[in-house]
């Protein structure tokens, strides 16, 4: 598997969050500004607040969003030997013995929550990172390794059944 090619999908969709995030701030703070007329803002200045308040929330999205980016520019996720300790990098697959459920993820350093393509359009993995509970649960385990994950309030526990 290409990982390379998952961490530019991954680069792609923080760029991509990250404009959208400050072009939507840029639009916020103008409307805070001068989307309305100075009777309007008099009679109602709580609109004014709302759209600077977005605004700042947008910026701090737009930001994160760009500070991500720049931690994963010049990651390259190493090939892992056979049996060798998951780490940041990985792609594993992890299964409900009891359920048969199965997820796939990529453990990277941000991105959190993202959708990724798999290779030729085969299927989807989601991002996780080491901070999340799954992360830490995983992090330094390895192939055939059983390992308890609190999802929803509840512990389960998930067989690593592939890793990469």
């Amino acid at each position: 598997m290409n990982k390379q090619e998952l961490v530019g999908q991954l680069e792609a969709q923080l760029l991509k969050q990250a404009r959208e995030a400050g072009r939507s701030a840029t639009e916020c703070a103008s409307e805070a500004r001068s989307g309305a007329t100075s009777k309007e803002k008099t009679v109602d200045s709580r609109v004014a607040m709302e759209f600077a308040s977005l605004a700042r929330g947008q910026k701090r999205r737009a930001e994160k969003a760009s500070a991500e980016l720049r931690s994963l520019q010049g990651f390259v996720p190493k090939a892992l030997r056979s049996r060798a300790p998951i780490e940041v990098g990985a792609v594993v697959e992890i299964e409900d013995e009891d359920t048969g459920e199965g997820r796939t993820f990529f453990l990277a350093p941000v991105g959190a929550g993202m959708t990724l393509l798999g290779p030729d359009g085969d299927g989807h993995l989601s991002v996780v990172t080491p901070a999340s509970p799954i992360g830490k649960a995983v992090r330094g385990k390895r192939l055939d390794d059983i390992v308890d994950v609190t999802v929803k309030g509840e512990v389960r526990e998930w067989k690593i059944v592939w890793v990469e």
